[in-house]
């Protein structure tokens, strides 16, 4: 692989991490510019962010990089279970609402029991001269999202008939644009599959469709939970139906019916 295409594949990993690390603490797009800016630790903007986030800027400053690692190391040194200790508290004091995000959540970047991730670590996720925190790498590739699809129907559906859940799951899928309600239940009833990308996408919305569902609460199943249960359903589905071909499709719909198909007896003729 060229440098190129490791710069490439870097910002897309990176795109992951910030977003992974924004939904797993219910932050806005406005807590980690604030703390930057309140604790001197560096500069990111909300546009830096949103374009990071969504694989778009292409040669971040080493402010950039300097701040969320700075801040990164802060959280892991500083918050425990929801409590900020007193430096912190006394040096944000006046930005009660940011002490707030952080009491209700501030998980750092890092692997478990690995060590925090620093300026250059997340520099080096950037350019894809490391890989990023497994929990925090979600990137989804074309070639599996086909039978991801297929794994999250089974599980929305619980392998009914999409015709029977269909209501009740639509009713707790929250986007409201119609495009995307219709090529979720299209994906739902078999009819199509998400691209990685949509699915990548996806991923947040899924998971308050659960926990709609009542199935598992959003704080239950992080995302990367829910993608590798995903992955192990398709695996499943995959070992169960193997390589199918006519012989075994009869064989199926034979079981399906309940008896053998030469024991069902056709129209009599009229001689008979």
């Amino acid at each position: 692989m060229g440098y190129r295409e490791e710069i490439a594949s870097g910002r897309v990993a990176f795109a992951h991490l910030i977003k992974v690390w924004h939904e797993r603490n219910g932050w806005s797009h406005r807590v980690l510019p604030a703390l930057a800016e309140a604790l001197d630790l560096g500069r990111v903007h909300n546009s830096q962010l949103s374009m990071l986030r969504n694989g778009k800027l292409a040669a971040p400053g080493p402010e950039v990089f300097l701040a969320l690692g700075r801040i990164n190391q802060l959280l892991a040194a500083e918050v425990r279970a929801g409590s900020v200790g007193d430096g912190l508290r006394r040096r944000l004091a006046s930005q009660p609402e940011l002490i707030a995000a952080l009491e209700a959540s501030a998980q750092p970047v890092q692997d478990e029991g690995s060590p925090v991730l620093g300026p250059g670590d997340l520099m080096e996720v950037f350019v894809g001269l490391r890989l990023p925190p497994v929990a925090f790498d979600l990137r989804i590739a074309d070639g599996e999202a086909g039978c991801l699809s297929a794994a999250l129907a089974m599980v929305f559906t619980a392998g009914r008939p999409w015709r029977l859940c269909r209501d009740q799951v639509l009713a707790a899928y929250p986007p409201e644009k119609r495009q995307r309600r219709e090529r979720f239940a299209d994906v739902m009833a078999g009819q199509a599959d998400y691209s990685g990308s949509e699915l990548d996408s996806e991923l947040p919305d899924l998971r308050r469709t659960l926990a709609a569902l009542g199935a598992a609460g959003e704080g239950e199943l992080e995302a990367d939970q829910f993608l590798d249960l995903l992955r192990q359903k398709a695996r499943l589905l995959g070992q169960a139906s193997g390589s199918p071909g006519s012989d075994d499709l009869a064989a199926a719909i034979r079981q399906e019916l309940g008896r053998p198909f030469n024991s069902i007896e056709g129209p009599r003729s009229p001689s008979s």
